[in-house]
């Protein structure tokens, strides 16, 4: 087993899904192979328009091949492991500076080794990269205070310095530092705005009183990934989560014939009467994960 780079751009003529599997081509099978069992890191390259950079991790179950397509193989990721980044890791600091040292030749200079979409990467680059993905400087509050038992248990700090790769690996599979890390991605992406109401709220202590949705539970293997996430108020949340209000394929909002007052759901539904989408097209709602809400959670 060894840490990878996948290199992923969100316009690939690949069969991708970054949550769910990885699509490449023979020339790269043992370099896959040999990530089985372990985390690799995605990377958007650096002639991508705003790329991302180094933008999550995932774990790698297995590598088969594609039934569908002549020489060409996917990795499976494992359910539940894919994590995106609270902030994407620049390919090179404001300095030049590398962060993934292992592409560089003896000269100090990028090589070749870089432009390979599939590589393998050392236990020191993973670290450097994850940690800087993790980091957040500017952490959000949590909607209700610190001392209050709830607030504990969703916003427990876990610190991410440490000097072995293989102890961060603990951090990435911490439900805690997910939920603090998923909640960061989906508040950003959505503007700390219910896609629901429309309502941008901000309590005396300076929290956002929007919550970070997950579209397909994680009890269902519903993964850490920004378009599997809705900013929602805690109102639009409980509806959410208890099937009373879904989204159709075009993102209207839709509301439970076994509602007891749609009536008054719909009084609060924003005046479009479609979810509300963050801007960038790779963070809005993927339709699988609309349509599995909508057969497994939505009252029809």
């Amino acid at each position: 087993m060894s840490f990878g780079v996948f290199i992923h751009r969100f316009d690939s003529i690949y069969d991708d899904t970054p949550a769910e599997r990885y699509q490449f081509p023979k020339q790269y099978l043992g370099r896959a192979q040999a990530c089985i069992g372990d985390w690799i890191v995605y990377y958007e390259p650096r002639k991508v328009v705003g790329t991302r950079g180094y933008f999550a991790v995932a774990k790698v179950e297995r590598v088969v091949a594609d039934p569908t397509a002549a020489d060409m193989y996917l990795a499976l990721i494992e359910p539940g492991s894919y994590l995106d980044f609270a902030n994407p890791v620049p390919f090179a600091d404001a300095h030049g500076m590398v962060i993934e040292q292992g592409v560089l030749n003896e000269a100090g200079r990028i090589s070749g080794r870089a432009q390979a979409a599939v590589r393998g990467l050392s236990a020191g680059d993973f670290n450097r990269i994850v940690e800087a993905g993790l980091a957040d400087a500017n952490p959000l509050l949590p909607r209700i205070d610190a001392d209050e038992p709830y607030a504990a248990v969703r916003e427990e700090r876990a610190p991410f310095v440490f000097d072995d790769a293989r102890a961060r690996v603990a951090t990435l599979v911490s439900r805690v530092v997910r939920d603090r890390v998923f909640r960061r991605i989906v508040l950003r992406a959505y503007d700390e705005r219910c896609a629901v109401t429309g309502l941008k709220l901000i309590n005396g202590g300076g929290r956002a009183e929007v919550e970070a949705a997950h579209i397909r539970s994680v009890e269902a293997n519903g993964p850490d990934i920004v378009s599997n996430g809705l900013a929602l108020s805690g109102t639009a949340h409980w509806m959410f989560d208890r099937g009373l209000i879904g989204l159709d394929d075009d993102i209207q909002i839709i509301v439970s014939r076994q509602a007891n007052d749609p009536g008054s759901i719909r009084s609060i539904i924003n005046a479009s009467g479609r979810a509300l989408l963050p801007q960038r097209e790779v963070d809005r709602p993927h339709p699988q994960f609309i349509r599995w809400h909508r057969e497994h959670c939505f009252k029809h």
